[in-house]
């Protein structure tokens, strides 16, 4: 839970002044800076969107740590657009602990055919996550407000991935019983070093850099063995 404070919770001084026409050429530009592409106009204005709605929303409480409209697309969007391509189609995804919505429901935002559960045991996140999905239309997306370790032995979902929720070992054994054998766990980490369980092969390893911040970043994708 210790790299959770970094990422969670307040950032009053942005929410007055910043509004679409200041995050959608940031959106537009860690998109490009990430995957050399940009991104289609309606997956950008709906991720615009979700923004705007969390800046309303955090005036009233507390849902993110950004202190600029930079650090909030890196917070927010950068991990979710980095993993976009390396998920499945059409997968099943559950994002554990996922606060404001990230990554799971950025995720959701930039591939519609992914199949998207959003796990958060406040309540107050989980109706901020309510209403964010309503304004940009997804019905498709489900919300179970609990904490991860409730759903302990599910197996449901093809990919499981979770960010600052746990501690990363603690992540990958809980990841490895949500996921379905052969499906993958995600963890997203800063300066940890990747977990290892013995259910689990590492697959991939990939370091990358917030593009508009400049923090180092690393996603490190587990197989779950049968």
């Amino acid at each position: 839970m210790a790299n959770r404070n970094l990422e969670s919770y307040h950032c009053r001084a942005m929410t007055a002044n910043t509004r679409a026409e200041q995050l959608e050429p940031l959106v537009e530009r860690a998109a490009l800076a990430i995957t050399g592409a940009a991104l289609e106009p309606g997956v950008r204005g709906d991720l615009v969107t979700w923004l705007e709605r969390l800046l309303e929303w955090n005036s009233r409480m507390d849902l993110t740590a950004a202190r600029s409209p930079e650090e909030l697309i890196d917070l927010m969007v950068a991990d979710a657009i980095r993993l976009a391509a390396n998920i499945p189609a059409s997968a099943r995804v559950v994002d554990v602990g996922t606060g404001a919505g990230a990554p799971g429901l950025a995720l959701a935002l930039l591939r519609k055919d992914l199949h998207v559960t959003l796990v958060e045991p406040l309540g107050k996140r989980a109706a901020f996550l309510r209403t964010a999905l309503g304004t940009v239309r997804r019905a498709d997306v489900t919300i179970e407000r609990a904490r991860g370790e409730a759903l302990e032995g599910r197996r449901e979902w093809d990919v499981a991935l979770s960010r600052a929720t746990l501690e990363p070992a603690a992540w990958l054994a809980l990841g490895v019983t949500l996921a379905v054998p052969g499906g993958s766990v995600w963890a997203l980490l800063a300066k940890d070093p990747a977990p290892a369980h013995p259910q689990a092969r590492l697959e991939e390893d990939l370091a990358y850099t917030w593009p508009l911040t400049g923090a180092a970043r690393r996603a490190v994708r587990f197989s779950v063995l049968s």
